[in-house]
């Protein structure tokens, strides 16, 4: 359903006080302008440049000021019709406590003669005197059938505008865009390019992730060939993301969560999952969420919700999620966390778009049991310290990548992460040292942490299931004694 259906719904049942949240006010007000003119209903508009209009004429008397315009809305009123009077960006006047008993006394007499109050803003900030008389409506970016006409609009030549996949990768690439950084994205493709492409789309959609502050579009060139081991976690999410879908009653993935010692590969998995599927990954900053002022955490949060959902499809990372929603108990921050939190699981379990999200975490002692309860995820997965032949793949990979001998001796490498590892070989290339030599500044975090280690591979023994093989994890005689054993590779 539109904006202008829903307002229309809400104009007729006679909601006196609506707050409108849209980042393209001009957009909206066309809309409610038609909308306006179709039912027969009187339209005034105000912001603080023009002050109050009426069919293009300013009222006189009313200029800027905010407290005379919501005054002035009685005098728009007809005996057999709908007055609707839009307050542009009015959130910026709500700490005047005059204002707002203004507006509150103005919402309850609109009942009276059908005045309609519209607040038309970027965000929510209604002040608690005015929660209860206001509905909010979200202006709805555009869909696909809408980029398909901006881009038609944009290019002027058949050349310029791509056709079947072609156009289809366009149009991923500009969910989640506005209208008007759409069309600055087609615009400057075809200043570059001669024809609109995905990658300027994708520049500017960066940019836009960007003044989000929560959200971080990953961009590398890594796929499952630089990421040794983990087969059953693979075929599982490529099978999940990749299976043609049938109608639109089939269902979607939801996603995954990973739970692992650090540095098994959680967060490289997911990076890699968007390349290998073609899907772009978004990486959600939790911390950054948190504002200073009532209720923008919350706000914050929805915002970064409803720009994965129109990002879709596409892959989401929540990285350390038990420390992201650390404080979900509600203690010490008046709730705030548990609300940030409740929200992102209603999200999780309700929403239909298609976003795979991809959570890891190290500690489960830590995490909420409702977390990972079935139809949020699509399963829990934990990632064990890489075995034998893993290791070999993993060896291989950054011998290569660091342009190391293959033949040279390598260390001893028992109860290794992939990440150690990764690091050894790091080390060797950056002192120009032998691997065995390198290895001398590695500690796994297998010792260091051996408690934690062993206390997480005994929670999950058959409660997640493997990211190495089929079928559920279970900790076998040999891993509970491999930190006992040593191994040198160099003896195959």
């Amino acid at each position: 359903m539109t904006l202008t259906e829903r307002l229309g719904e809400y104009v007729r049942a006679c909601f006196t006080g609506i707050w409108i949240e849209s980042h393209e006010q001009q957009d909206a007000l066309v809309a409610l302008a038609q909308l306006c003119q179709q039912e027969d209903w009187r339209l005034a508009t105000w912001n603080i440049e023009q002050g109050l209009r009426v069919a293009g004429a300013e009222i006189d008397g009313s200029g800027s000021d905010p407290l005379a315009a919501i005054r002035s809305v009685n005098a728009l009123a007809a005996p057999d019709g709908t007055a609707i009077l839009v307050l542009q960006n009015f959130h910026r006047f709500l700490q005047s406590a005059e204002i707002v008993q203004a507006i509150s006394q103005q919402v309850i007499a609109g009942k009276q003669n059908r005045t309609i109050v519209v607040v038309l803003a970027p965000v929510v900030q209604l002040p608690v005197e005015l929660e209860k008389l206001f509905v909010v409506l979200e202006h709805e970016l555009p869909d696909r059938d809408q980029l398909t006409e901006i881009a038609r609009g944009i290019a002027t030549e058949p050349s310029e505008l791509p056709e079947g996949p072609d156009l289809d990768r366009v149009l991923d690439a500009a969910a989640g865009l506005t209208r008007m950084e759409a069309e600055n994205a087609f615009s400057l493709s075809l200043v570059r390019q001669g024809r609109i492409t995905p990658d300027a789309v994708w520049e500017l959609k960066t940019q836009a992730l960007k003044q989000t502050g929560s959200l971080e579009l990953h961009r590398s060139q890594a796929d499952f060939s630089s990421l040794g081991g983990l087969s059953a976690l693979k075929s599982f999410c490529k099978r999940a993301l990749l299976q043609p879908r049938r109608g639109q009653r089939s269902p979607r993935p939801r996603g995954v969560l990973l739970l692992s010692p650090p540095g098994c590969g959680k967060s490289a998995f997911c990076k890699a999952l968007g390349n290998e599927v073609g899907r772009p990954v978004l990486i959600l900053d939790v911390g950054s969420l948190l504002g200073s002022l009532v209720g923008q955490s919350e706000e914050r949060t929805r915002q970064a919700l409803r720009v994965m959902d129109a990002m879709a499809p596409c892959v989401v990372m929540i990285d350390e999620v038990e420390k992201a929603f650390a404080g979900a108990n509600g203690s010490g921050d008046s709730g705030v966390s548990s609300r940030m939190f409740g929200a992102f699981l209603s999200w999780l379990n309700d929403h239909t778009s298609d976003v795979f999200v991809v959570c890891t975490a190290n500690d489960v002692s830590r995490l909420p049991p409702e977390f990972g309860r079935s139809e949020r995820f699509d399963a829990l997965f934990f990632l064990d310290l890489p075995d034998r032949s893993e290791k070999e793949s993993i060896w291989t990979i950054y011998l290569e990548e660091y342009a190391i001998d293959r033949d040279q001796r390598r260390p001893t490498d028992t109860d290794w992460t992939g990440a150690e590892i990764k690091a050894c070989c790091r080390l060797a290339a950056l002192l120009d040292v032998p691997l065995v030599q390198a290895a001398q500044n590695v500690v796994p975090v297998a010792v260091t942490a051996a408690e934690s280690v062993d206390r997480l591979r005994t929670w999950a023994s058959g409660r997640c299931l493997s990211a190495q093989q089929p079928g559920l994890y279970q900790r076998t005689a040999s891993s509970k004694a491999r930190r006992r054993v040593t191994r040198d590779p160099s003896s195959n």
